[in-house]
């Protein structure tokens, strides 16, 4: 295990940030060689607070897939060809011959009580509500591939740790006044090229979250390093360069990296009320930041609920039970993915109220804050979605197809 201290780490300019840490990833950790380290979490350099996901595939079970024993409500009652991740398969029974298959998955680290990891990269999560999740294929969130995970230590400091440290990750609730090197959360609003809007906690090319990370760029020929922290906004100035306005009125233009040119790999904004939307460098156009008006805690999260509702059919007819959305979600905590233009949208089903088709190719979601969202591009809305199926006690489960889905209204 390989333990640095903060001035090995990294460097900063002035104190550590003393801010309401409740919105901070906060717990305990356990090593492999049995140390025990307490505090402020940074997993993978861009999730440190409650609302960020960590991202990977969970496994879809086999019996899902299959529509046999299912009433079954087409318009046309015909079997139709789908495609699942852009694969066209031959009906709706999915009656594959090798194992389960797996979907992309996010969960917010609030609603995660422990995270156990595993063998071949896996992760099993214990949530909030009793529920176990595993997780695969986690890039660069989980697995040997993971970029760091960084505590910040009650009584040791900052101590580093690789995925082949950690034995288990217990959360816990963050003490509103816990101290941090590296800053408080990120937030802003973003301004999009079409005149969108959005509000939430930022991570600046899918990577700098906290105050005192820096954005980085050369300045006529001078390499620059700017702390988060002391920038009011900073806006499209080419597709090469941007536009730095400092706390103080003084403005810069920056360019020559990635931080600041069309290479930006995206900026991504976690509204509590949504979940995540990620704005591409061609749609940015401006980014203020702010102060966050209020932390969002871990015990806002409850590791989510089974997923509840009325579904609506073509043909008239209303179905009320526990929900199975693309065969594949079933719990308040996962996430239902879309796309409107370059803007990419990860929306937790807990602030769904509404969605309804809107044609084969997208549905028009309404969060419970009575927002619209137009959504297309993905399994979720548009016709590969595998089917929505219906379980009611005692009865068989009801298997809707998309082209004979209405709309659906889910239950708090």
């Amino acid at each position: 295990m390989m333990r640095l201290s903060a001035m090995c780490l990294v460097t900063f300019v002035g104190a550590a940030a003393m801010a309401d840490s409740a919105g901070r990833i906060y717990g305990k950790i356990t090593t492999t060689d049995g140390d025990q380290f307490r505090g402020l979490i940074r997993w993978d350099r861009n999730e440190a607070g409650w609302v960020d996901q960590l991202n990977g595939q969970k496994v879809i079970p086999r019996e899902n897939l299959k529509s046999a024993d299912r009433e079954r409500t087409s318009r046309d009652r015909r079997r139709t060809r789908v495609r699942i991740f852009g694969i066209e398969l031959g009906d709706r029974d999915f009656n594959f011959e090798g194992g389960d298959i797996s979907a992309e998955s996010a969960i917010r680290f609030g609603h995660i009580r422990k995270l156990i990891p595993g063998r071949d990269d896996d992760v099993q999560l214990i949530l909030k509500s009793g529920d176990t999740a595993t997780m695969t294929n986690g890039s660069t969130d989980f697995g040997s591939d993971m970029r760091e995970l960084i505590i910040e230590d009650e009584k040791e400091g900052e101590t580093e740790l690789g995925w082949e440290d950690i034995k288990e990750v217990e959360f816990l609730p963050s003490p509103t006044n816990a101290t941090s090197e590296f800053g408080e959360r990120m937030y802003g609003t973003l301004t999009t090229r079409r005149g969108e809007e959005f509000t939430g906690f930022v991570t600046w090319d899918l990577d700098e979250c906290l105050a005192n990370d820096v954005i980085d760029g050369e300045e006529h020929g001078r390499s620059r390093k700017i702390k988060f922290g002391k920038i009011a906004s900073i806006g499209r100035y080419s597709a090469s360069g941007s536009q730095i306005t400092l706390t103080g009125g003084e403005e810069i233009v920056l360019k020559g990296t990635n931080d600041v040119d069309n290479s930006n790999r995206g900026i991504a904004i976690s509204d509590p009320a949504l979940g995540e939307v990620v704005v591409d460098w061609h749609e940015f156009d401006k980014l203020v930041l702010k102060p966050a008006p209020k932390s969002v805690p871990y015990g806002d999260f409850d590791g989510g609920r089974p997923l509840r509702g009325t579904v609506e059919t073509e043909d008239g007819d209303t179905i009320r039970g526990e929900i199975r959305w693309d065969e594949d979600e079933t719990r308040t905590w996962e996430m239902l993915d879309g796309n409107v233009r370059d803007v990419r949208y990860r929306v937790e089903f807990s602030m769904i109220h509404k969605i309804e088709r809107d044609s084969y190719r997208g549905a028009i979601v309404t969060l419970w804050d009575g927002r619209k969202i137009e959504l297309r591009g993905s399994n979720d809305v548009d016709d590969s979605n595998k089917g929505i199926s219906i379980i009611q006690p005692g009865k068989k489960d009801v298997y809707v197809e998309w082209d004979n889905f209405r709309s659906v209204e889910f239950t708090k």
